[in-house]
């Protein structure tokens, strides 16, 4: 249900910016998508600082990523993305997946890509209209920050899932 949410809310903000570009408004809206990572990316680092141990080697089939290992990737892609989105050299997304870490350098490395990122999403509506090139193709660092926050949903969709499996609610189903 929250990934159809965010889904759609994305989707919606997409819509928004094409149709304000086409009437020669300014089309991005900075601190509408750094509002909806800063939730998202909220809810990971919760659930990889509540998460014990364990679940980090956690995965609910071979196929997939280990709880631990979706950690690791959504650090190494913030890193890459945000990168794009301030027109710098973020690093390879893998970067830290690649290095085997634990709970503790697992957090701290999804900590320092957060901190990373803070920097992209504090950018001007204008300077989020510059081009980058992310994944070798142009794109506008708006674009980056989207993406960043979007990936972080998704991710957080299959983390969700992750905690239910083994009773743990998650963060965003908590009672306020």
């Amino acid at each position: 249900m929250m990934k159809r949410i965010l889904t759609a809310m994305l989707l919606t903000l997409a819509v928004g910016t094409a149709e304000a570009q086409s009437a020669a408004q300014p089309a991005a809206a900075v601190g509408t998508v750094r509002d909806i990572w800063e939730t998202l990316t909220g809810y990971i680092t919760t659930a990889a600082e509540e998460a014990p141990d364990s679940l980090f080697a956690f995965k609910p089939t071979p196929e997939v990523r280990s709880f631990g290992q979706l950690i690791a990737h959504v650090a190494g892609a913030q890193h890459l993305i945000c990168g794009a989105a301030m027109n710098e050299d973020g690093g390879a997304e893998n970067q830290i997946e690649e290095k085997n870490l634990g709970k503790a350098e697992l957090v701290a490395a999804l900590k320092k890509s957060t901190e990373y990122c803070n920097k992209a999403y504090a950018q001007s509506d204008a300077d989020a209209q510059k081009a980058t090139r992310l994944f070798g193709q142009e794109q506008t660092r708006f674009f980056a920050l989207t993406l960043n926050a979007t990936h972080n949903g998704e991710h957080y969709g299959n983390l969700v899932t992750y905690l239910r499996i083994n009773g743990i609610v998650p963060p965003s189903s908590r009672r306020q």
